[in-house]
């Protein structure tokens, strides 16, 4: 299930520092992010990935559907991570014009993994 997740951010003079350490529940295999986006990400759900969702810069929201309940979540802080299982369709839209979306999964890249229908 979708769920946020903090990270914890030290604010001195020189700015702020926030990690990501001890808080996404499973190995990180794979990162990247998305930037410079003018429509929606997303549209699929996958057989075994697990995804943190980290918007760094900007904001953008995440559309959740589980099949049984649809929750949409505001990543408008790079301290809020979104965690979602493999059975979770998202689609990632409404980017501000300096969004950058990270995205920290599970898996290797492997096509053979997305499925691109949300549950019925």
């Amino acid at each position: 299930m979708a769920e946020i997740l903090r990270a914890k951010t030290f604010v001195d003079k020189r700015g702020s520092l926030t990690v990501i350490e001890k808080v996404v529940p499973f190995d990180i295999r794979r990162i990247f992010f998305i930037y410079g986006v003018s429509d929606d990400r997303g549209n699929h759900r996958h057989k075994r990935n697990r995804t943190a969702l980290v918007c760094v810069s900007g904001s953008c929201k995440v559309k959740v559907n589980t099949g049984k309940s649809i929750g949409i979540y505001d990543l408008d802080e790079p301290e809020k991570i979104l965690i979602l299982g493999p059975e979770e369709f998202r689609t990632m839209y409404d980017f501000s014009p300096n969004a950058i979306l990270l995205a920290l999964v599970s898996e290797y890249y492997d096509p053979d993994d997305y499925i691109d229908e949300p549950q019925s």
